[in-house]
């Protein structure tokens, strides 16, 4: 058995070396928590996970519920060693992700596998300008960084804004991975157009982390569609769930001599590539027709003025449920303007019943949107009469042509 330490993840130099510790064998494993919380959350300081235990993830699942995800020091470098051999080469890493997310905590695992010294952004509101101000001390060969598609576009809209030194900083790296959710190609476009490498990723805490990028399976890592579901195979999956054998079984499974991870993703791999749909629990029945909330918001991203928008569900007393976009200020294209171009790629039943404009999309410490919070905003924005007569419509005329 291996004891536990608790290391605030405010403080991710502290976090380095108890994971160098961790990697090497002796020491105990690590639990970045955020404000370093001790005593009052499991696992506490000094408790016992099993011998092959280095880092454990505390995450809340798409319903909220914690999961602490075990991962062993061997998933953490296979992990380090694929992303390595997808990217050209080990290389200096800007650490500019909280250090208790999976993929703030690989920064720091990939640096100690490259033996370089992260540059470490530090806590604090996501600054552009700032972010140029560490890249500049980057010394390695080859350098890299790992963000958020909210970090990115402040990032392109500074460059575009003006600032050559944002815009030097973007053209430094020679890979920028960008992660934790749908990348927009728009965004990805611009910040292309800006000399950016931008390698869009896709894995979670299970997985160690991204383990397909661009769409590619990284390192021996196999991707699978299982009726229609994706699931993953490879050495860098998760032991599993601290403390939950039975989410646990759920979650893992051995299947042809493999162990296999199920993401609860909708997705298809075709000739290799993998391309992800959704969540499978972000669907909803709208008027008896399912709607992925995840194809939407794509939608709606490529829409100008809403490429940071976050598309929820709603209760409506006629449809069941509908879509509802929540968004920072108010967007130039209207809701009939929305509706019309989600409808036109989506069908009627995915057009969202109104607009709620919002001062901030509220996100999580990682930089995501935090979708339980922006899925409290409809209950009090929008014209919900108005909407729904205007769903009613579209949804009569789509039946009566249909």
């Amino acid at each position: 058995m291996r004891s536990v330490r608790v290391v605030d993840a405010g403080q991710p130099q502290g976090v380095f070396e108890a994971l160098r510790e961790a990697l090497g064998g002796g020491g105990p494993a690590v639990v970045p928590r955020e404000g370093g919380v001790r005593g009052a959350v499991w696992p506490q300081e000094g408790e016992q996970v099993a011998q092959n235990v280095a880092l454990v993830i505390e995450t809340s699942g798409s319903t909220g519920v914690p999961k602490r995800v075990a991962l062993s020091a061997d998933a953490l470098l296979a992990s380090a060693a694929a992303s390595a051999g997808a990217m050209g080469g080990q290389g200096q890493w800007l650490l500019a992700l909280p250090a208790h997310y999976v993929a703030g905590a690989q920064v720091l695992v990939r640096s100690l596998a490259a033996e370089t010294e992260p540059v470490l952004y530090g806590d604090g509101h996501f600054d552009a300008e700032r972010f140029a101000a560490a890249a500049e001390e980057l010394d390695h060969d080859y350098r890299y960084t790992s963000l958020v598609p909210v970090q990115l576009a402040r990032l392109v809209q500074a460059a575009e804004g003006g600032s050559r030194e944002v815009a030097r900083a973007l053209r430094r790296f020679d890979g920028i991975l960008v992660g934790g959710q749908a990348l927009p190609p728009s965004l990805r476009e611009r910040a292309e157009d800006a000399g950016a490498r931008i390698l869009s990723t896709y894995g979670s805490s299970e997985t160690a982390g991204g383990c397909v990028y661009d769409g590619v399976p990284i390192g021996t890592t196999v991707v699978r569609a299982v009726d229609g579901l994706l699931e993953i195979s490879g050495p860098s999956l998760a032991e599993g769930y601290l403390g939950d054998p039975e989410r646990t079984a759920a979650a893992f499974h051995e299947d042809g001599g493999a162990r296999w991870y199920r993401t609860g993703d909708l997705g298809t791999v075709v000739d290799g590539r993998v391309t992800v749909l959704g969540r499978s629990d972000n669907v909803i029945i709208s008027g008896g027709e399912k709607v992925l909330l995840d194809a939407v918001e794509r939608a709606v991203h490529g829409i100008p003025g809403f490429a940071g928008a976050v598309v929820v569900a709603a209760a409506d007393a006629e449809w069941g449920q509908v879509p509802v976009v929540v968004v920072a200020g108010v967007p130039e294209t209207g809701l009939d303007g929305l509706r019309a171009s989600v409808a036109e790629q989506l069908g009627r039943a995915a057009a969202p019943a109104r607009i709620v404009p919002v001062a901030a999309v509220p996100r999580l410490s990682s930089g995501k949107p935090d979708r339980q919070a922006a899925a409290r905003q409809p209950a009090h924005g929008g014209d919900t009469a108005q909407a729904r007569r205007r769903g009613a419509i579209l949804h009569r005329n789509d039946a009566e042509n249909g």
